[in-house]
């Protein structure tokens, strides 16, 4: 079987497991008429990032609310400009249309101070050919001058009544949900991603991670361009492969803070590591032709010190010349020297999302990870291996005084945590903690996750 046809395969099996909602609700319009404001009080949190600055918000965001008993999926977009040979504007607007296939509701913004535009006219002419319930929803009415002259909108053609808003304040929110959540059904989970394993797709700026994200799903979720920093948001993409269902989170570049000098750029980072903090893996990207950096390094102890299954992926290999047989052992070996012993446990693969190579691999070891993560070992056969291991090298005496490890147990927490009983713990050193550490590694697979150990008086 070619490795082209197993790759349509996989992306087949993709696209006909990935999550079906039926309620979704897509906020569309122009640049900075205030669809992520309205976003962020929909969904409750402040999820997409809020700036003066037009286009900000580029790919398309995800999240859940609910009104009068009805659970929805809110998709937030980027500002939709017709005629523009602009990069980014030309990506927005596929994106865009994306999310008009998508949903099921579609509310049109247009702002009260600025009144019509031309390019509000052409977008109406675009929802226009649409079979959808469409909402003209006239933002920025923050008085009663503004609101009079909402009437206008009525101009755009279409057959949709002009709920007058304030995004900021709320103001008209709740008129307007409630004209919106007729046309949902009853069905619709409260969080479809609750209790869903999260992994995170991380790394400094351009090395690839939006264009592994779209070669997993085969499509365009994330828009991508050589231009550093064209992630911002966190973007959230779920869907099943290889019979386990998981949510892959696309991130912003994480670059040095004496870098980052614009406040989007700020709040992009922001939301990358809350995006680390929330997820359960998380999947380091690094270039291969810059090499394991001191950034990589930073984001990957980050990792560590939140307890997150981690795993690094060396990726644009092709682009490295005269390999042999040997160069990726040497790479490997140099990220294992910089990594030291703590972080020897986080496994490396070599791909290119480019050229399709060892991509599937390389979410397949993620999900390996997260196994390991929530692997529960019974007491019984922790102490059948560790017992005879403290029996062959026991801790070294301190002060006279001999320890004695009794037994030792699997914690009920989230990651891998092990107490170990005994007579005097405060007398176990460092170096004892790390041959027991590595001892559970050899016995139990923890590949990709960090281990805690703790003494406990017996």
């Amino acid at each position: 079987m070619s490795a082209r046809y197993t790759l349509l395969c996989l992306n087949l099996r993709i696209q006909k497991n990935q999550i079906a909602l039926s309620n979704i609700l897509a906020i569309t319009g122009r640049p900075n008429v205030g669809k992520s404001t309205l976003f962020n009080r929909l969904v409750e949190r402040k999820k997409a990032i809020m700036d003066d600055e037009s286009g900000v918000t580029r790919d398309r965001h995800y999240g859940f609310g609910q009104w009068n008993g009805k659970y929805f999926t809110v998709i937030d977009t980027g500002g939709y400009v017709t005629g523009s040979d602009d990069i980014f504007e030309e990506a927005i607007r596929d994106q865009v249309k994306m999310a008009l296939d998508e949903a099921s509701v579609i509310l049109f913004m247009v702002d009260c101070h600025d009144g019509m535009t031309d390019m509000d006219k052409d977008f109406a002419n675009i929802l226009r050919e649409l079979k959808k319930p469409v909402f003209v929803v006239a933002n920025k009415a923050d008085n009663p001058d503004l609101t009079l002259m909402s009437a206008e909108f009525y101009g755009l053609g279409l057959e949709s009544d002009i709920h007058v808003i304030a995004s900021t304040s709320g103001s008209g929110t709740g008129d307007l949900l409630d004209a919106v959540v007729e046309h949902f059904e009853d069905s619709d989970l409260e969080n479809p991603e609750e209790g869903v394993p999260r992994i995170s797709i991380l790394g400094r700026p351009n090395a690839g991670k939006s264009s592994f994200l779209n070669a997993l799903l085969g499509k365009d979720r994330s828009i991508v361009t050589d231009i550093a920093g064209t992630t911002r948001d966190a973007i959230n993409t779920r869907y099943k492969l290889f019979g386990k269902d998981f949510i892959l989170t696309d991130t912003a570049g994480i670059r040095k803070k004496a870098k980052v000098k614009e406040d989007i750029e700020f709040y992009s980072v922001l939301r990358a590591i809350q995006s680390l903090q929330d997820s359960d893996v998380c999947v380091v990207l690094i270039d291969a032709e810059r090499g394991f950096e001191s950034q990589d390094m930073n984001i990957i102890t980050l990792a560590d010190k939140y307890k997150k299954g981690i795993m690094i992926m060396v990726n644009k290999w092709d682009l490295i010349e005269d390999k042999d047989s040997k160069t990726a052992d040497k790479f490997r070996k140099e990220i294992q020297e910089k990594l030291g012993n703590p972080l020897s446990y986080i496994p490396i693969i070599f791909t290119s999302v480019i050229e399709k190579q060892r991509i599937f691999q390389a979410i397949e070891l993620a999900i390996e990870v997260n196994t390991n993560r929530t692997r529960r070992i019974t007491t019984s056969e922790l102490n059948d291996a560790m017992l005879a291991e403290i029996e062959h090298y026991p801790p070294p005496a301190l002060k006279g005084k001999h320890i004695k490890i009794k037994y030792v147990t699997q914690l009920p927490t989230r990651t891998p945590s092990f107490a170990f009983f005994c007579n005097l713990p405060q007398y176990i050193k460092e170096p004892y903690e790390r041959f027991l550490t590595n001892k559970l590694r050899s016995h139990f697979d923890f590949r990709g996750v960090p281990i805690k150990i703790y003494f406990r008086q017996k």
